[in-house]
């Protein structure tokens, strides 16, 4: 906006303070504009608060919902140190007796001479490794089906060092370490998995011609059946357990099929001794999911009633109090609450299952009814999750509120129109303080342009008059001589 500067020095006349007063009375109603651009910002903040809420609810309803929470079984062992237990979602409560005799390992063979370091030189030759088990403490090797054997050329120049690397390379399903003492350093080499499916033999083609001396390439093999045994030998093995009396065997320490949904995994040998596994309902999840819907409802509740309520001690009402469509979502809120449901003959209203509403409207556990009413898991599950669309009765009443929300936060929902008009109404008060901006703008100047017109026009009109006076003057004093 132009700034006034120089109105009043031709007529005397305080024209500035006159020009800025009437350019402030014209301004008047942007000031009303303004607070009425930040009334509406409030109420769009509300409504993003609102409509988060509405989305933590919903996800919580939506956890109530999914089959797995109430699918999923919890095992306990009576000694986690040699036996842990995992449940499925198809697994049957019950009782099991578990013991270890053996554990599965793999295979492990470590050459027999230490080479004087990591730098010493291997040999020159071919390494070739084959997954497969042995038999005959062993003398006799079976090839693992679909597998194949794998050729690591080894030249003259070549390192310990290179050799392990050029053996985990080769992706042969063993590793390769090197360990060093003080007597110098060996290759060890383990199968990547346990059991004796999972053995392994190392061939060798020795540049020096001979397979069974303490010299070149073949320190490095181990194969029985052509007397190669530069390496000192771990046979792999099964897991060998007792499951609720029943011989088991397995290649791996974790058994999964031996009881359905029920994964085992074996930590330690255990002999005769018996761990006891308790596989039952994970109703502590159902808890959890359960309270942290009330949290997510009751955090809603309060945000409603703290928005559209007067308080009367500092006489200031809620953003959103009065607004039509957050006193209809909450009176469908409260609906779904009252509303009994078909879809669970033991839980038809949400009281029954221990979630009392209050009369602020917040919902309350009462925890020993909810315990009771945990002991019928698929009537609660029923009494929360139900869907049937074709009959709303029928609804469960986590479901009945997932459908609200989704309802409410759809691109067509209440919560986001009603967002949206606000935002129109913002950008209508931004464009109205713009308009008006621009005619106090032209209403200045054209007070300044008559103002200015004006007191130039004052200006001459007292110059004309102190020049009249001064002709009278010198009139007067000729006439006295």
């Amino acid at each position: 906006m132009a700034t006034i500067t120089s109105l009043g020095i031709g007529s005397g006349l305080d024209i500035n303070s006159m020009v800025t007063q009437l350019v402030a009375l014209e301004r008047r109603p942007l000031e009303q504009m303004r607070t009425e651009a930040t009334r509406l910002q409030t109420q769009v903040s509300s409504y993003g608060q609102l409509k988060s809420l509405f989305s933590t609810l919903q996800d919580a309803s939506t956890s109530l919902n999914n089959a797995p929470l109430w699918q999923r079984s919890l095992a306990t062992s009576s000694n986690e140190a040699a036996v842990s237990a995992i449940g499925g979602a198809d697994a049957v409560p019950g009782n099991y007796a578990v013991s270890v005799q053996t554990l599965a390992r793999s295979q492990t063979i470590v050459s027999a001479a230490s080479l004087g370091s990591a730098s010493s030189l291997a040999g020159a030759g071919t390494l070739t490794l084959q997954l497969g088990s042995w038999a005959g403490a062993p003398a006799q090797f079976t090839a693992k089906p679909d597998s194949s054997a794998l050729d690591i050329t080894v030249t003259a120049t070549d390192t310990l060092a290179d050799v392990r690397n050029k053996i985990n390379a080769a992706g042969a399903g063993v590793t390769a370490t090197l360990v060093t003492d003080a007597n110098g350093t060996r290759l060890s080499v383990r199968s990547n998995e346990t059991g004796a499916v999972n053995g392994f033999r190392i061939q060798a083609v020795d540049a020096d011609g001979v397979l069974d001396d303490d010299a070149g390439l073949s320190r490095l093999a181990y194969d029985p059946p052509s007397n190669t045994l530069g390496m000192n030998y771990t046979a792999a093995r099964n897991a060998v357990a007792n499951v609720n009396g029943v011989p088991v065997e397995s290649a791996s320490n974790e058994l999964s099929g031996i009881i359905p949904g029920l994964t085992l995994r074996l930590r330690k040998e255990t002999g005769a001794d018996e761990v006891s596994i308790d596989l039952a309902k994970d109703r502590a999840g159902v808890d959890a999911a359960i309270k942290s819907f009330v949290d997510a409802y009751n955090a809603l509740a309060k945000f409603i009633s703290t928005q559209t309520r007067f308080d009367e001690g500092s006489q200031r009402a809620g953003n959103l109090q009065g607004d039509g469509a957050v006193t209809a979502v909450q009176a469908r809120l409260r609906a779904v609450l009252n509303m009994p449901s078909a879809a669970a003959a033991a839980f038809p209203r949400i009281s029954d299952i221990g979630l009392q509403l209050q009369r602020d409207g917040t919902l309350k556990i009462d925890q020993a009814k909810l315990d009771s009413a945990m002991a019928n898991l698929p009537e609660l599950r029923l009494a929360f999750t139900n869907s049937d669309s074709a009959n709303p009765a029928n609804e469960g009443f986590t479901r009945r509120f997932a459908n609200l929300a989704r309802q409410l936060l759809d691109v067509e929902g209440s919560l986001t129109t009603r967002t949206e008009g606000l935002q129109k109404l913002i950008d209508k008060n931004s464009d109205s303080q713009a308009r008006l901006e621009d005619r106090v703008e032209r209403f200045q100047q054209r007070l300044v342009a008559q103002y200015t017109a004006m007191d130039a026009n004052l200006s001459r009109l007292n110059a004309l008059g102190a020049y009249v006076t001064q002709q009278f003057s010198n009139t007067n004093n000729n006439n006295n001589r």
